[in-house]
């Protein structure tokens, strides 16, 4: 698989900023002298599966690209997944690490694993002669999955020429919206700017900075940002575009959010580390419903339940079956309701809470409770009771100290009126833990 198209861009706009990296920046030019240089350090053989150890700067970018000439297997893992890397590099069977220092130096070692005999979808991507791509799940809701892409496909949408703009590196490296905003940005000449972290403050601050038009990012993020009051301590003049997908958006979030924002387009996206980034088109900035599709995408609604058909879709998961239909349509598990052309997004089908034959939406709790004064964050489960089969549990984090009994008793009069009687939490458990992991995704899991 060729990137020619990307490096002739690189080659023609080389005085443009490709890269803000540490607040230096990097020239497309600067960028493609990275790519020669790394051709010679990066020692593998075309067809290795290969773990790239890193977050966002110019020598990552630089390195996939080499691995994806090399016809490579790219298993991206992030800090955010520490924990897990060992378990990943074996399940993707993992030959070699290529890891990309604080520094943004080069280190290349040999993982160790043995491999007895190549997975099936190793072997297909071998004969089709295309590099590939291994993205794990968060594993917000069960086990971390790892979905395999063959990566031609997903780059081809890359080359029908679209806006040039200045995103921000939000969602992550690993991330099926990383390498989205990373090969978007890339192939217009725009400019990617990445944060240290990934905090409210320090997104503002970089956004004030190196004047960024366009942030990527996740409900759960926009919630902090509007708890932090961080957009009134800094210059966010020149954002165009903020786009917000990953989860289900609380309706009181993007209500606040577009008040606090009202010149600033809110494009709600869609999509799934087994299929890719859909098109997207909200109804309005201020409106949940979103018309989802595009070029190689194809959904349908079965049974209240979404389903997408894409010629960017996965080859299969290395760990789990496939889910896939006879007919090659994913079920993506999402709940939703239809109204002509648009759609709107209810929930994960896994999520959701029986309470006597009732069906409860976790975000649609999540969405009151997060009104009251002092809720800080929510998650909101099912738990187990004899009666009605499941009782609505939520696990709070208020902003000051309170009793279990006098939130309860306060939660109870603010809902009246606001939720039905079922769907108010029977079960409260107050927690100073954070509600998200490191993707900014919510974790209803305890």
């Amino acid at each position: 698989m060729s990137v020619d198209f990307l490096l002739e861009i690189f080659d023609r706009q080389r005085d443009r900023d490709a890269i803000v990296w540490r607040d230096e920046i990097c020239s497309y030019g600067r960028l493609l002298e990275l790519v020669e240089r790394l051709r010679d350090e990066i020692d593998v053989a075309e067809h290795t599966a290969v773990s790239l150890e890193a977050d966002f700067s110019p020598t990552s970018v630089a390195a996939m690209l080499v691995l994806i000439e090399r016809r490579c297997t790219i298993v991206p893992l992030t800090s955010s997944v520490d924990a897990k890397k060992s378990d990943f590099r074996r399940i993707a069977q993992v030959e070699t690490i290529v890891e990309i220092t604080a520094d943004d130096e080069v280190i290349v070692r040999e993982s160790g694993i043995e491999v007895a005999a190549p997975h099936r979808i190793a072997l297909e991507l071998r004969k089709r002669g295309n590099p590939g791509l291994v993205l794990f799940s968060s594993g917000s809701t069960g086990e971390s999955k790892a979905a395999v892409h063959d990566f031609a496909p997903l780059l081809d949408k890359f080359k029908v020429p679209r806006h040039s703009k200045r995103a921000i590196t939000f969602l992550l490296f690993d991330h099926i919206g990383g390498v989205n905003t990373l090969f978007y940005t890339l192939s217009n000449a725009g400019c990617i700017v990445t944060v240290g972290d990934r905090s409210p403050d320090t997104v503002c601050r970089t956004i004030a900075r190196f004047g960024v038009q366009t942030l990527p990012t996740s409900p759960t993020f926009l919630n902090l940002l509007l708890l932090s009051e961080a957009a009134g301590r800094h210059d966010l003049s020149s954002l165009e575009l903020i786009t917000y997908g990953t989860e289900v958006m609380p309706e009181t979030t993007l209500a606040r959010i577009h008040k606090i924002f009202p010149d600033v387009r809110l494009l709600q996206t869609y999509g799934l580390s087994e299929v890719g980034i859909l098109r997207s088109k909200s109804r309005s900035s201020d409106s949940l419903w979103v018309k989802v599709g595009g070029e190689d995408f194809e959904t349908r609604v079965v049974d209240g339940m979404l389903e997408v058909k894409a010629r960017s879709a996965m080859l299969g998961y290395l760990n789990a079956p496939s889910p896939f239909t006879e007919d090659g349509w994913f079920k993506t598990g999402d709940a939703v309701e239809v109204d002509g052309e648009y759609i709107r997004i209810l929930g994960r089908k896994s999520e959701i809470i029986n309470v006597g034959g009732e069906k409860v939406y976790p975000v649609e709790i999540e969405d009151v409770l997060q009104m009251m004064d002092g809720v800080e964050d929510v998650a909101v489960t099912g738990a187990p009771n004899p009666i009605t089969g499941q009782m609505v549990k939520a696990r709070v984090k208020l902003v000051g100290e309170e009793s279990v009994r006098d939130f309860k008793k306060r939660m109870h009069a603010f809902c009246r009126g606001r939720l039905d009687r079922f769907k108010i939490p029977q079960k409260v458990v107050l927690s100073d833990e954070a509600m998200h992991g490191g993707r900014f995704k919510k974790m209803r899991g305890e």
